[in-house]
Order: structure tokens, then sequence, then C-alpha cells
């Protein structure tokens, strides 16, 4: 293991419901190691760039009801192709080089759960962005 893959574990937050056995399924187990503790880490820069992109779309966020802000994150995690290739990018940073090597022979797959992974963590956390409606 090199150097750097030993730093990124080593900063690695615990998510002690992400649960890994030897019956997990290898994606599964790749999402509960890897994936959600990346997400836990990269929390408050996903926070930032969704709130950027609010704001770069002329608050349009703001304007709407609880559940169509809810629709709006979803659609633009699966939709907007920058955004989602953003999130890809912050995960993949994250990667020591054998999980790279996981990834890149289950790369569909993989990009769906980062996706899915982030537009819970937005949706999650709505009234993180309600301060930034006034």
């Amino acid at each position: 293991m090199t150097a750097r893959d030993e730093n990124l574990l080593s900063i690695r937050v615990d998510v002690p419901r992400a649960k890994v056995n030897e019956t997990t399924l290898s994606l599964e187990s790749f999402q509960n190691s890897t994936l959600r503790p990346i997400a836990k880490f990269q929390n408050d820069l996903i926070l930032s760039l969704f709130e950027n992109y609010i704001v770069r779309y002329k608050n349009v966020f703001h304007k709407l009801g609880t559940q169509e802000k809810l629709n709006y994150i979803e659609n633009t995690v699966k939709k907007d192709s920058k955004f989602k290739n953003l999130m890809r990018g912050i995960f993949m940073g994250h990667f020591t080089i054998d999980e790279y090597k996981f990834y890149h022979e289950n790369s569909s797959e993989i990009n769906k759960r980062i996706i899915n992974l982030t537009k819970e963590r937005l949706q999650s956390q709505l009234q993180h962005f309600e301060k930034y409606s006034a």
C-alpha cells in the first residue's frame, strides 16, 4: 500500500450504520466501506457545491415548496452532467489505488450509487439551504 493510500484511509470517518461482513455483496461492501465514509467526510463540500449551484441558477430553488425542492435536488444530481461529474470526482479523488481499480471494473453501478448517495445526503439536509433563502 502506498503512503497516499495509507493517508486516505487514515482520514476516513467511521460510519457505524454501514455494516460490512462476509455475506455482504462486493458492490454493497464497496458502498458501505468506501463511498459512505467519503460522503460523510466530504459532506460540507457537497453542501457548499450545491449552494453555489443554487446561486448560479438565480436562487430559483428558494422559491419552491418542500416537495419541489426535493425534486429539484433529484433532477440536479441525476440530470445535470456537469454536477454529476463533479460529484463523481469528489468521490474518486478519495479512492485508494485498489478502490479505483474496483471502481474501473464496476464504474456504471458505482456511479449510480455515488449519485444516489449524493441525492439522499442533500435531500436529508434540506434545512441547511433554508438559511440562504432570506
